[in-house]
C-alpha cells in the first residue's frame, strides 16, 4: 500500500512538473513574440525612444587625409606621378603625343572623366563603341580641351605603345592602371604637365 501511495505520487509530480514546465514555456514564447513585435513597431514607426549608446573604443575606419590628389605627367620620361599632398601614392608608364602633336606642357584640371567611353574617329566620323577594341580603353580622364577637341588620360587596346612618344597628344596608359587611376582622381584634379 505504501509503495502505491509513492508510485501514485510520484506520478502527480512528474505530472504536474511537466505541466508547469509547459505553462512556463508558453508565457516565455509568448513574451518573445511580444517582445519581437515591440521591435518591429519601433523600427517601422521610426520613433525612437531613447538615444542609440555611443560606440565603445575607436572608430575601425581611419578619418580621410584633406590633402588632394595632384598628378604630375613627365613627358621626356613619359611617366605619370600620383601624389596627396608630398607624398607619392603611384607611378605609371604612359604613352605621350607624338612630334608635332606633343601633349601639352602646363597646368591643368581634370574637366571630364568617362567609364567605357565610345570614341568617334576624328578623320572618318566612324564611332567606335566601348569594347576592348576601343582605342580610348577603359576609362576617360579629360584634362585638356579646345573646342571639341580634348585631351586626356585614357586606356587602350595598344600595349606595346605605352613607353613611347606615339598618340595624337593624349596619355595613353594600361587598362588596368588607368581603372586605378579613375579611382583616385575627380573633377577639378590638378594635372601638371612638364617636359
Amino acid at each position: 500500500m505504501q509503495i502505491k501511495i509513492i508510485k501514485n505520487s510520484l506520478y502527480l509530480s512528474t505530472g504536474l512538473g511537466i505541466a508547469f514546465g509547459a505553462i512556463g514555456l508558453y508565457f516565455w514564447m509568448q513574451s518573445q513574440h511580444n517582445a519581437n513585435v515591440t521591435v518591429g513597431q519601433s523600427v517601422n514607426s521610426h520613433k525612437t525612444i531613447e538615444k542609440p549608446t555611443p560606440p565603445i573604443g575607436k572608430l575601425a575606419t581611419p578619418i580621410a587625409s584633406k590633402q588632394p590628389i595632384r598628378l604630375v605627367l613627365k613627358r621626356s620620361t613619359r611617366q605619370l606621378y600620383v601624389y596627396k599632398g608630398e607624398n607619392l601614392q603611384a607611378s605609371y608608364p604612359v604613352a605621350v603625343g607624338k612630334a608635332g602633336l606633343e601633349t601639352p606642357i602646363g597646368k591643368f584640371k581634370v574637366i571630364e572623366m568617362l567609364k567605357n567611353p565610345d570614341w568617334t574617329n576624328p578623320n572618318t566620323g566612324i564611332l567606335v563603341p566601348p569594347g576592348e577594341n576601343n582605342p580610348l580603353g577603359e576609362r576617360w580622364i579629360a584634362f585638356w580641351n579646345v573646342g571639341r577637341e580634348y585631351i586626356g588620360f585614357h586606356g587602350t587596346p595598344d600595349r606595346s605603345s605605352v613607353g613611347k612618344a606615339a598618340s595624337a597628344g593624349c596619355v595613353r596608359m594600361y587598362n588596368e592602371h588607368v581603372r586605378e587611376l579613375y579611382e583616385m582622381v575627380k573633377l577639378g584634379t590638378s594635372v601638371l604637365v612638364e617636359p
